[in-house]
């Protein structure tokens, strides 16, 4: 006696696939969350769309109503936009340029012999090496956490990437 075929394919489906409200390779996670300006046109407020019980509405079980698509001001504070594919890269390049920065200036004050005029003067000249050394990688965490915008935070990486540059050890003074 054969099994029922039927029971080979439910070790390949999870409770909810054959929800009509999902688009075909999607699934749901949380709660819809509309996009800018859609709450006004109703887009994405789950209204027209039968859930798996029949009832028309969001995951949440609560729609929204006329008077939430007349005002002007969200109920909730608005997620932050993802970073694209493109700025991912030059994050990615960008922060390399910085590793490979941070390793220079390490190399650097490694390398760099104290010039022994005064235990004060050797002590600062010490100083000023590894903050050197601490100064990439700051700036790079300072940019990526301080800038209000993907556009500034670009400007000021390529800002750093200029003005960080290990300049004793590219013309080799270090040796």
């Amino acid at each position: 006696m054969r099994p029922d075929p039927d029971a080979d394919d439910d070790a390949l489906r999870w409770e909810g696939d054959d929800d009509a409200t999902l688009a075909p390779g999607w699934k749901t996670v949380g709660a819809a969350v509309p996009l800018k300006g859609d709450a006004k046109r109703g887009i994405g407020d789950g209204a027209g769309a039968a859930g798996a019980d029949g009832t028309e509405g969001d995951a949440a079980g609560s729609a929204l109503t006329g008077d939430d698509l007349d005002s002007d001001e969200p109920n909730e504070p608005a997620a932050p936009a993802q970073t694209g594919s493109v700025e991912l890269v030059v994050l990615g390049v960008l922060g390399g340029v910085y590793l490979l920065y941070t390793i220079g200036w390490i190399i650097t004050a490694l390398r760099t012999a104290v010039p022994g005029m005064s235990v004060v003067g050797d002590f600062m000249y010490s100083l000023g090496l590894w903050l050197a050394v601490l100064a990439a990688p700051v700036w790079f965490a300072l940019a990526l956490r301080g800038a209000r915008t993907p556009r500034s935070r670009l400007v000021w990486l390529v800002v750093g990437a200029v003005v960080l540059a290990p300049l004793p050890f590219i013309f080799g003074v270090t040796a």
